[in-house]
């Protein structure tokens, strides 16, 4: 079971989309991830949301004229991201035994974005598998992106992830540390407990 399903129990996805959309009537920008990846690919590149949950990142990204597909475990996000973008394309699925070609979707990503601390809240001990998997959907030279926090002040669980090993699961794989930010604003990294990882296959 994963983190995030421990936190959960997988049945918070019309409270974690309510509480969005209360940020978002105070005025409050919630769109920085979509931002902070239509910098780094052209508008009508192939995007893959993992861990996509209610879809706030991939409808933005839609939106802006990518070609999106987002991926997530939890029915109950996906149910509110399928009611709020039926026309785009949503699946459900375990992103340690993701496979794009049974799901139907080639595994020629421009760009690959696990938003949300998606990998802290991975099942433990599948990080390198979930890494694995996502440089797999990569076109050559594409790029992973992610989010996550490192500490306590940035996680809703116990941190269980260094950067460290993040990276070294990437350098498995054959992706290269391309940049690092500290939000994603793109503020410079500076140590602090939360980083946005830009690695490239």
């Amino acid at each position: 079971m994963s983190r995030w399903q421990e936190l959960t129990g997988g049945t918070s996805g019309q409270d974690y989309a309510a509480r969005f959309a209360a940020l978002t009537r105070s005025g409050k920008d919630v769109h920085g991830e979509a931002r902070f990846c239509a910098a780094l690919v052209p508008a009508g590149a192939r995007v893959l949301d993992a861990g996509c949950g209610t879809g706030r990142v991939m409808i933005r990204l839609a939106t802006l004229g990518y070609d999106c597909v987002g991926v997530d475990l939890d029915a109950s996000m996906l149910a509110v991201a399928q009611q709020e973008a039926p026309e785009l394309t949503w699946l459900q699925g375990d992103l340690s035994t993701l496979e794009p070609d049974r799901l139907g979707i080639a595994a020629d990503f421009d760009l690959v974005v696990a938003a949300g601390n998606v990998i802290p809240l991975l099942a433990a001990g599948t990080e390198a598998a979930v890494v694995e998997r996502l440089a797999t959907a990569l076109r050559p030279g594409g790029l992973l992106v992610a989010g996550f926090g490192l500490d306590e002040a940035h996680l809703p669980v116990p941190p269980s992830t260094t950067l460290r090993e993040y990276d070294d699961c990437c350098a498995a794989v054959g992706l290269t540390l391309v940049d690092r930010f500290a939000t994603w604003d793109a503020d410079p990294y500076d140590g602090g407990g939360y980083a946005v990882s830009v690695h490239r296959r």
